[in-house]
C-alpha cells in the first residue's frame, strides 16, 4: 500500500487507552440470532475453552486479532455474496475450511466488525450451530466465538454486513466518473476485512479463497482473484486464489468497468471515460515485471492487472494480488507518477509473497517494498530518476522526525501498536526509514551480495509470513555472522530497536535536483520566473522547487502570483504538483489558488494529500472557517478511514455526522 502521511497528532484517530491482551481478551458474550430477532434461547454456548498453547514459530499471537490460529486456524474462504447497492450491503455465507493445530480446542474464534451473523453450520449440518458474539471492543470489534465439534472441519456462517462497513464504500452514480452506474469498492488493509468477512484478520494467517459475487448485470465485479475481462449476461461472477494469502489482500470491487490488455500477463480496469487514458500511463508495466524479475525471482501470482478507481479512493495504491487498486490522481498524462506502479508491483514480492506477520513488523511490509521499487524504477528509468525520490523521501522523513521527536519510541522500525488502529503505524517510519535501512544493508554488503539474499530470502519464504525478530535473525545468519566488521557497520540493532536515524544513513543526490537548486538559486538573486531554466522537468524537480522556494507570507503574495503567472501552477492536472503548490498557496494566504483547492478537495479522496491539505488551513482561523465549509460538503464522498482521520481535526461537524457515516 502506498502511504498515508500523518503530519499532525491532530491527524491520528484517538485510539481507545487499552492493553491489547485486555483489548481483545474474554469479553462479555451475548448469544445473537437472526438480524433483527430475540437470540434464541436454546442455542447453548460453546465450552470453557482451555489455556491457549504458545503460538508456534513464525506466527506469533497477534495484539490486533481475537483469532487463534495455534488452536484451529482457517485454510480456505468460500464466500457467496449478493451485492445490493440499494440497502448498501452484502448478504450471503462464508464457509471456512479448518485446520485443527490443537486437538482439544472446541472453539473456533473469528473477527468480525459491524456485521449481522444469521446463522452458523457445521459441515453442511442442517442444524443451526452455537456461536456468541462478544461484546464490542473499540477499532477491534467483536469475536465470534464458535463451538466445535470433535470431528469438525469446515463452518458455514450466514450474514449480512451493515451499510457503515469500514471496508466498504459505496459511491452513487454521480460520484463516479461515468455518473451512470454506482459503485463499490474494498480496503480491507488493516483490520477491515472482518468488517466484510467474518475471518482470522491477522497478516499471520494465510488462506485460500473462492468466491460467487452477484451483481447487476449491467456492472462488473472483479476481485484479487482470477478476475473475467468483461460483462456477462447473468450478472454472477465466479473467482479463485489458489495461492494462500492474508486477510487484507481480500478485495472486491464492482462498477462499470471496461478492460484494457498492456502485455501478454499485465492488463488495467477502469471506468469507460478513463480506461485508455490509464493504459497509456501504465504502458510500462511489462517492463517493470521483468525488472522485478530479473532482481528477485519469478513473479508467482500469475497476473498483474490494474485497477484505476474513483477519486475517493483513500490510498495512493493497494497492492491486491493479481489486480491492484489505484488512484486516479497518479494518471498525470507524462507517466511522471508511475513509481506507485512500481510499488505495488513490487509488493507481489515483499507483502503479498513474505507477509509481515503482525502490524508490529509494518516496515518489512513497506519498508522493503519502498527499496524494491526503487530498484525498479532505477532499472526501468535510470539511476538518477530514483534517486530523485530518495532525495525527497529523506527530507520527509527528517520532517516527521522533527514533528515525532527523534529519540521517540514511534521511531522504531519495530512498532509498538497494541491497543491501538495499526493504520496509526508512522508512515515515515515504516516506508522510508525502512527504505534506508535496506539501501544502508546493501551499500554495507554490496549490491551482488544483497541481491542474492534477497532472492533467497523471497524463495526461502514464499507464501509465508516473517516476523521482524526472525528477518534479523536470518540477516545475521546469512550475511553478518561470518564478518563481525560488516556486523558492526550494518548496525542492525540501532536500525531496527532504536530511535531517530543513525548516522550511517545514506545521503542521496540527484544531479537532476542540482539543476533545480541553480534555478532557485537565480530566482532568489531576482530573475523572473518565466526566465528560469525549467524546460523538460520532471514533477520530482518541480516538487523540489516548490518546497525549497523561500517560506511564504500573507505579505509576498505577489512572488506566488509570478510564479503563479509564469509556471500555471493552479491549473496544473498533476496531484503531486498541485498538493505543494497548494501548500505554499495557503501558507501565504494566496487566494488566487482558493476555488481550485476547493474543487481538489470536493474531488479527491486521497489521504497523502487531503490530510495535510486540512492540517494547513486549520492553522489559521479564516483557514480552519474555510476548510469546515468545504469538508462539510466534501465529507460525504470521502472514505470512512479518511473521515475517521478527519472528523477529530475539523470539529465541530453537523451532529448528524459520525465517524462511521455514509451519509
Amino acid at each position: 500500500m502506498t502511504r498515508c502521511l500523518c503530519v499532525t497528532a491532530a491527524l491520528l484517530l484517538c485510539a481507545t487507552s487499552i492493553s491489547a491482551r485486555a483489548a481483545l481478551g474474554p469479553a462479555v458474550e451475548t448469544s445473537q440470532g437472526n438480524p433483527g430477532t430475540p437470540a434464541t434461547p436454546a442455542t447453548p454456548a460453546p465450552p470453557p475453552t482451555p489455556p491457549t498453547p504458545p503460538p508456534p514459530a513464525g506466527s506469533p499471537a497477534d495484539p490486533h486479532s481475537f483469532g487463534r490460529p495455534a488452536e484451529v486456524a482457517v485454510r480456505h474462504l468460500a464466500l457467496d455474496l449478493t451485492v445490493d447497492f440499494e440497502s448498501r450491503r452484502l448478504t450471503g455465507s462464508a464457509t471456512l475450511d479448518l485446520e485443527r493445530r490443537d486437538p482439544a480446542a472446541r472453539t473456533l474464534r473469528l473477527d468480525t466488525r459491524d456485521l449481522e451473523i444469521a446463522a452458523v453450520y457445521l459441515d453442511g449440518n442442517p442444524a443451526p450451530a452455537a456461536f456468541t458474539l462478544a461484546k464490542a471492543v473499540p477499532i477491534f470489534g467483536q469475536e465470534l466465538a464458535i463451538a466445535l465439534d470433535p470431528e469438525t472441519r469446515s463452518v458455514r456462517i450466514d450474514y449480512r454486513t451493515r451499510p457503515e462497513a469500514g471496508a466498504l464504500q459505496w459511491l452513487a452514480p454521480e460520484q463516479t466518473g461515468g455518473g451512470k452506474s454506482p459503485f463499490l469498492f474494498t480496503q480491507s488493509q488493516a483490520i477491515l476485512a472482518r468488517t466484510w468477512v467474518p475471518c482470522q484478520d491477522s497478516p499471520g494467517v494465510r488462506m485460500t479463497y473462492s468466491a460467487t459475487i452477484r451483481v447487476p448485470k449491467e456492472l462488473l465485479a472483479v476481485m484479487s482473484a482470477t478476475n473475467p475481462t468483461g460483462r456477462n449476461s447473468s450478472g454472477v461472477y465466479r473467482f479463485e486464489m489458489t495461492h494462500p494469502i492474508p486477510s487484507y489482500l481480500l478485495a472486491l470491487a464492482v462498477g462499470d468497468l471496461e478492460f484494457r490488455p498492456l502485455g501478454e500477463r499485465s492488463g488495467v480496469y477502469a471506468e469507460p471515460s478513463v480506461v485508455g487514458k490509464a493504459a497509456w500511463e501504465f504502458a510500462d508495466t511489462e517492463k517493470m515485471i521483468a525488472a522485478a524479475e530479473k532482481l528477485y525471482g519469478p513473479y508467482r501470482w500469475e497476473r498483474y492487472d490494474l485497477l484505476v478507481l474513483p477519486p475517493s479512493f483513500p490510498f495512493g495504491g493497494m497492492e491486491n494480488p493479481r489486480l491492484t487498486f489505484a488512484t486516479p490522481t497518479i494518471l498525470a498524462g507524462d507517466r511522471s507518477l508511475v513509481a506507485l506502479v512500481a510499488h505495488e508491483l513490487a509488493h507481489s514480492w515483499s507483502g503479498n509473497l513474505v507477509t509481515n506477520a503482525t502490524w508490529n513488523d509494518f516496515w518489512l511490509n513497506e519498508g522493503f517494498t519502498v527499496y524494491f521499487e526503487s530498484r525498479i524504477m532505477e532499472a526501468v528509468y535510470g539511476r538518477d530518476y530514483s534517486e530523485m525520490q530518495a532525495q525527497l523521501s529523506k527530507r520527509e522523513l527528517e520532517a516527521a522526525l522533527g514533528e515525532t521527536g527523534a529519540g521517540s519510541r514511534e521511531t522504531w522500525l519495530y512498532g509498538d501498536l497494541a491497543g491501538r488502529d495499526p493504520d496509526d503505524a508512522p508512515g515515515a517510519i515504516v516506508y522510508d526509514k525502512g527504505y534506508f535501512f535496506l539501501r544502508h544493508l546493501e551499500e554495507t554488503v554490496g549490491r551482488e551480495t544483497w541481491d542474492r539474499f534477497l532472492h533467497d530470502y523471497f524463495t526461502a519464504h514464499a507464501f509465508q509470513s516473517m516476523t521482524t525478530a526472525g528477518f534479523v535473525t536470518e540477516l545475521e545468519k546469512k550475511l553478518l555472522d561470518s564478518n563481525p566488521a560488516i556486523a558492526a557497520k550494518a548496525d542492525v540493532q540501532a536500525w531496527v530497536y532504536g530511535p531517530g536515524l543513525p548516522a550511517s544513513i545514506a545521503d542521496p543526490k540527484s544531479p537532476a535536483f542540482g539543476k533545480v537548486d541553480t534555478e532557485l538559486a537565480r530566482l532568489a538573486a531576482g530573475t523572473p520566473p518565466g526566465e528560469l531554466a525549467t524546460t523538460g522537468w520532471v514533477t520530482q524537480q518541480w516538487q523540489h522547487f516548490l518546497r525549497n522556494l523561500p517560506a511564504p507570507s500573507p505579505v509576498a503574495t505577489h512572488r506566488l502570483a509570478a510564479l503563479d503567472a509564469a509556471f500555471h501552477f493552479t491549473e496544473s492536472g498533476n496531484a503531486e504538483i498541485l498538493f505543494d503548490w497548494f501548500q505554499r498557496a495557503i501558507a501565504a494566504e494566496y487566494k488566487p489558488a482558493y476555488p481550485a483547492l476547493e474543487r481538489f478537495l470536493l474531488s479527491v479522496g486521497r489521504r497523502k494529500f487531503i490530510g495535510p491539505l486540512y492540517a494547513s488551513l486549520a492553522k489559521t482561523p479564516n483557514g480552519l472557517a474555510f476548510a469546515r465549509d468545504v469538508y462539510t460538503r466534501a465529507r460525504p464522498g470521502y472514505h470512512p478511514l479518511a473521515q475517521l482521520s478527519l472528523d477529530g481535526l475539523l470539529a465541530p461537524l453537523a451532529p448528524t455526522q459520525t465517524p462511521q457515516s455514509k451519509s
